[in-house]
């Protein structure tokens, strides 16, 4: 293996298919099921690499203010994070079976290199990474000066050793955050797992000296945590309205039912839904005096900017994480922009 435990699911772009190094989770969607097939019988091939690096994009008009920052711990972060989803090539398409081709086929290293230098130009300063899509975030560093700062996942691993050494990968290569995959979190509680992997993982990262942080879609997980008063730097918690169309139908909707997937049942999620209890998770959150990254805040590309942004910052989060095409930065971030400067006096004060 890799970087972490090996994964069927991330970082089609920079690593190829076949060779991408992450972290098993639960579940998979049809769509990369079928692509895992195409794989599997040479049908599909990852985009190549190059080593020509393109000259920095920029925005065509200038923005209207900058974008706003937070603070964890020492780590200046733009309110808007751009995500590794769209980069790394997997999808949450529900049962469309086209989407992580399209997304290979679009986001070329090149590709890669301009949406960021695009995201940097437009004051988005950091990207939620899996460590499989390190390459080609490394190989951007290297030729762009500041580099793109990195919030970084890794599994929950119970041995001590192992744990570790996942950890000091990353920050190796340079993580300025650390954090548990929210899909690795879940599984380990979905399957019995206590908070003592997770209190082992949240002290090694402190080690290195980076915030440390706990991914989830269940919000259980979050009150276990806080019950527990884990010495938690920074939430990773998704947060979406409901209120688009192929969103679960309320009574259907069951704890972890985002990791099992039911493509037998069309009222069941299937890739679909990522945050079952929207109204109990800002009620909560408001409870927690630390800083909460909210994601999936578009259902993955359901519900509009304009309208994800606004419910997010007006519900409590202190920052968003969206995974955009090049082509979506500009819009994004005026967006949240214009959120922020409208979300005026919330409830859930802010804490970065």
């Amino acid at each position: 293996m890799n970087d972490v435990h090996k994964t069927d699911r991330r970082c089609f772009l920079a690593r190829g298919l076949a060779g991408a190094a992450g972290f098993g989770l639960a579940y998979t969607s049809i769509e990369e099921e079928i692509l895992r097939a195409a794989v599997a019988e040479g049908r599909a091939q990852p985009a190549p690499e190059t080593e020509t690096v393109p000259p920095p994009r920029r925005p065509a008009e200038p923005l209207p203010s900058p974008l706003p920052t937070g603070k964890i711990g020492n780590v200046t972060i733009s309110r808007l994070i751009i995500g590794g989803n769209l980069i790394g090539g997997w999808a949450h398409s529900r049962d469309l079976i086209y989407v992580s081709r399209l997304f290979r086929e679009y986001n070329t290293e090149s590709k890669v290199f301009e949406t960021l230098d695009l995201a940097m130009a437009c004051g988005i300063n950091t990207i939620q990474l899996d460590p499989a899509c390190w390459d080609v975030v490394a190989k951007y560093n290297r030729h762009r000066n500041p580099p793109i700062q990195t919030i970084v996942c890794v599994p929950v691993i119970q041995d001590r050793a192992e744990m570790k050494r996942v950890i000091e990968q990353q920050v190796e290569r340079g993580a300025s955050c650390i954090y548990s995959h929210g899909g690795s979190t879940d599984s380990h509680f979905m399957n019995g797992g206590g908070l003592e992997a997770l209190a082992q993982m949240l002290d090694l990262i402190h080690e290195t000296g980076r915030p440390a942080g706990i991914g989830c879609h269940s919000l259980e997980v979050v009150k276990a945590c806080e019950q527990a008063k884990l010495p938690v730097d920074f939430y990773m918690k998704t947060f979406h309205s409901d209120r688009y169309w192929s969103a679960t139908p309320k009574d259907r909707r069951q704890e972890f039912d985002w990791m099992r997937g039911n493509s037998s049942d069309h009222d069941a999620n299937n890739d679909n839904m990522w945050c079952n209890n929207p109204e109990e998770t800002a009620a909560f959150m408001k409870t927690v005096e630390k800083p909460w990254l909210a994601f999936k805040v578009l259902a993955a590309g359901a519900i509009h900017p304009q309208q994800g942004f606004a419910y997010a910052f007006r519900n409590g989060a202190d920052f968003i994480v969206v995974g955009m095409f090049d082509f979506q930065v500009e819009m994004d971030v005026r967006l949240a922009i214009e959120a922020l400067n409208k979300v005026g006096r919330r409830e859930r004060p802010w804490y970065a």
